[in-house]
């Protein structure tokens, strides 16, 4: 107990940080090192009445295409996984090979590549191009659907085979099988997955700083570095305050699917 009190207290620390520094009402980080010397709302109010930077238009963009993004990329990785784990077809282990080997690669190394595809494409099919929230899905889910492919075949290789073949018995095909039976035996890796995808899209900053461009297409992570990478006008409070706006929120959607991934495994095919 005492090793698991020092780890949280480590662990709480750069939080405790953060929420004084954006009750300080001044604005900077003078005096921040001596927490909740100066409380104050007036960063909050700052951060949601500022016209200069939209954070509500920020903070519902990142929603938008954070909550987008998880729900494609586990209902695709699911579709993907179920094929690989249950089928047998030509290129099946090189699909698997291929999937594993993509991941060794960062998607920094493709940012310049992104940027001219979006823009060319851009130029045929404006809806999906560059600074399009559509064309920063297609690039999250082109680059998400590998690894959680890749996570979910494992777990459902863990469902019994057996339970398949009792559906195809009473004539299931694949589609009943994997809607009605597969989704519910595997909802806790669908709830690790909807949530790992929707926090690396919420916090993603380098992908969307170079695909958004206007102001009113940006997402969290961008417009707040904006608010702060002027050093002529550096509103610090205010970027604490609309950090932990968004740090709620992912804790939000984090207890919201808790008691799927804890009490999924205990629900087993007799449900």
């Amino acid at each position: 107990h005492l090793l698991a009190l020092l780890v949280s207290a480590f662990a709480l620390f750069p939080l405790l940080y953060a929420v004084s520094a954006a009750l300080n009402p001044t604005g900077t980080l003078t005096g921040s090192n001596q927490l909740f010397q100066q409380v104050g709302l007036d960063s909050f109010e700052r951060l949601l009445t500022s016209t200069q930077f939209p954070f509500m238009t920020w903070f519902k963009n990142s929603m938008i295409i954070g909550l987008t993004t998880a729900v494609l990329s586990v209902f695709l990785g699911a579709l993907a996984a179920y094929a690989f784990s249950r089928m047998r077809f030509v290129g099946r282990r090189m699909g698997l090979l291929s999937l594993v080997l993509v991941q060794m690669f960062p998607q920094l190394l493709a940012v310049v590549a992104i940027f001219i595809l979006l823009t060319q494409i851009g130029e045929i099919f404006p809806a999906i191009g560059l600074n399009t929230h559509a064309g920063l899905i297609s690039v999250y889910l082109g680059a998400a659907l590998g690894v959680n492919t890749y996570l979910m075949y494992g777990f459902f290789n863990t469902v019994p085979v057996e339970i398949d073949e009792a559906a195809k018995l009473d004539g299931a095909g694949h589609a009943r099988i994997f809607f009605t039976i597969i989704l519910r035996l595997v909802t806790p890796i669908l709830a690790v997955v909807g949530l790992l995808s929707f926090i690396s899209v919420f916090n993603d900053f380098v992908i969307a700083s170079v695909v958004l461009i206007d102001n009113d297409q940006q997402t969290l992570a961008v417009g707040l570095y904006r608010m702060v990478s002027n050093p002529n006008y550096a509103d610090w409070s205010a970027f604490a305050a609309g950090a932990v706006l968004s740090a709620i929120s992912v804790l939000v959607i984090f207890m919201f699917l808790q008691r799927y991934i804890v009490g999924g495994l205990t629900a087993g095919a007799v449900k």
